[in-house]
């Protein structure tokens, strides 16, 4: 029987397997593996990388969630790179300022920046190499140019008077002779080369040992020069998506105090499978207790194309993503409730909510006064209008926002180490560029509220509740796969769906990314201004038209995009004595390499 069609051939090997949202870091990865480092080592190659060819989408002052599982391990592990609000950020601060939401651009919005300690620590405690070994590929790539995506560019010519009046550090790195870039010429960002190459400078003062090393590259990052220039930076007014002008929150004593730390994931059991996240200061959780709730189905007789499929997924997040918006915060600020949240006996109870017609509500549990929660997040919900470009996690009007806006990558190594890591923030239409550096900070905390009493206000340095949302799966207490996609409020739902046709529909990883995808929007979106979109589904076109008939039928508002428009999976697996890798065809970028 002939196998069924796939965009790119299954990856299998016993080598190495790397997947990321660009073929220039998957290769990185591999070459990595191939002098001998482990996947760890290889992740971080892999993702200095995608900070310097996906600059729209992440960067050298973003932030870095990962879940890693170290061969022979008992289970995974967070390692979270995500840093806090300043420590002069509050509700009552900004209030004070006549605002009703975080801006999405701008200063205020900056966290510290939390991924180069992230990767720091993933390449001290989990490594082998050297900061050299990992950050010459992107400093080789930021010094001699690399092949701009065509989202880059599209991310940038809407912002060119923007840049040239308001954000001139900006143009500067991004525009060349006042102009956006040309699509097809190598694009060079020498500063960002520079910063790195300095950051190695001083690391190797400290001699030959790679673990000094690594503390003296974060001590210059955290406690030096970069610092330094941030702090001095963010005493400027700069105008954000206000309209107006605004100083930012961020110090240098706000990057002293941060490290990167080692978390216990959040877990739950499915169908043979363990399901590792990260805690409820990302919507991690949020996939457990949506998978709690449709243990209750026989999601295998369903037709993964069908309407049944669809509605019953969509019903089910729907009720996740109402917990998610009224119950989740920081736990270092407040109590989530997970034992309960991820029962057997409230997914139960949340089953039973889900009907033959499509719901238009948000009803989260009632639990730690969610419901009259909700009835204040949706008051607030959208009601602002963004001024200029940038705002959100989605980059510009022109473009699809649920084409997804991070990066992601995956990478197994035959000794049995594996990682799943969704880097993401400071992007370059999100924040002005900091002068000397040539990358700007991230703007992640525009995802707060500024009500008190909700779990994701934002407090002084605490996490904001991230979207960025990696995956690794576990079975029989080995290492079985590691999945994940840039996205926003998208994550989990296309990471959920290629799970499920994995698990029940037997597809292999390639298919099931390949297969149409699909989302709703009911739910109160993570970015600013926070829009909700009650009963929305969007569907790729390749939906069968029944399908889609049948779902409107049911209620939902159904839209329907392009054939390919819908999801950017990144996934490597071991099983049956492969190593196995795959990579979305969507955007023509993310690939998928192993031997």
């Amino acid at each position: 029987m002939q196998p069924p069609f796939t965009t790119r051939p299954e990856i299998r090997g016993t080598f190495g397997a790397v997947a990321t949202t660009h073929w220039l870091a998957t290769q990185t990865g591999m070459a990595v593996l191939e002098r001998g480092g482990n996947a760890f080592d290889a992740a971080c190659a892999a993702g200095f990388v995608l900070q310097i060819v996906e600059p729209h989408l992440n960067g050298p002052g973003g932030e870095l969630p990962a879940i890693v599982m170290r061969a022979g391990a008992d289970e995974p592990e967070v390692i979270c790179g995500q840093g806090p609000f300043p420590a002069a950020a509050s509700a009552e601060r900004l209030r004070g300022m006549g605002l009703a939401q975080m801006p999405g651009t701008g200063l205020l919005p900056a966290v510290v920046p939390g991924a180069f300690d992230g990767w720091m620590l993933l390449l001290r405690d989990y490594g082998t190499l050297k900061p050299r070994d990992v950050l010459s590929y992107a400093i080789g790539y930021a010094e001699h140019g690399f092949p701009l995506v065509p989202r880059t560019v599209g991310t940038i010519i809407p912002a060119v008077e923007y840049f040239q009046k308001e954000w001139p550090s900006s143009g500067e790195v991004w525009l060349v002779n006042g102009k956006p870039p040309h699509p097809d010429r190598p694009f060079r960002t020498p500063a960002i080369a520079q910063t790195y190459k300095r950051i190695l400078a001083e690391a190797e003062t400290a001699g030959g040992d790679r673990i000094k090393q690594i503390e003296a590259a974060r001590h210059a990052y955290y406690k030096g020069f970069v610092a330094e220039a941030i702090d001095r930076f963010y005493r400027a007014e700069l105008i954000d998506s206000t309209g107006e002008r605004h100083r930012g929150l961020l110090t240098g004593d706000d990057l002293v105090h941060y490290q990167a730390r080692v978390e216990k994931p959040v877990s739950i059991e499915y169908h043979g499978y363990t399901v590792h996240k990260l805690g409820p200061w990302s919507q991690g959780p949020m996939l457990l207790q949506t998978l709690r709730v449709l243990e209750g189905f026989d999601i295998a007789a369903m037709d993964p194309l069908g309407p049944d499929f669809v509605h019953t997924i969509v019903e089910a997040l729907k009720l996740g993503f109402a917990d998610r918006d009224t119950i989740y915060g920081d736990p270092d600020a407040v109590d989530v409730p997970l034992e309960i949240l991820l029962s057997k006996e409230y997914a139960e109870a949340r089953r039973r909510m889900i009907g033959e017609r499509a719901s238009m509500d948000l009803i989260p549990g009632d639990v730690c006064g969610a419901p009259e929660r909700m009835r204040r997040v949706l008051a607030m919900a959208g009601k602002e209008t963004p001024i200029g470009p940038g705002a959100g996690e989605p980059t510009f009007a022109p473009l699809p926002p649920e084409w997804g806006d991070t990066v992601h990558l995956d990478v197994a190594d035959a000794a049995g180490n594996m990682i799943s890591a969704t880097p993401s923030g400071g992007w370059l239409q999100g924040s002005p560029v900091v002068p000397g550096l040539g990358f700007p900070i991230s703007t992640r905390g525009q995802i707060c509220w500024l009500e008190n009493g909700h779990p994701s206000t934002v407090r002084p340095r605490t996490r904001p509740r991230i979207t960025l949302s990696p995956t690794l799966v576990t079975r029989n207490g080995a290492p079985y796969l590691a999945i994940g996609t840039p996205g926003g409020d998208q994550q989990e739902q296309w990471i959920l769906t290629v799970f499920l046709r994995h698990v029940h529909h037997r597809m292999a990883l390639q298919q099931s990314i390949d297969a149409p995808m699909f989302q709703t929007k009911n739910m109160v979106e993570s970015f600013h201004p926070r829009a909700f979109q009650p009963g929305k589904v969007i569907m790729e076109e390749r939906f069968p038209a029944a399908t889609r008939a049948e779902l409107e039928k049911r209620g939902h508002k159904v839209t329907v995009e392009g054939p390919w428009a819908l999801g950017r999976i990144c996934a490597v697996g071991r099983w049956g004595g492969f190593l196995r890798a795959a990579a979305t065809p969507r955007l023509m970028q993310a690939y998928a390499v192993g031997r």
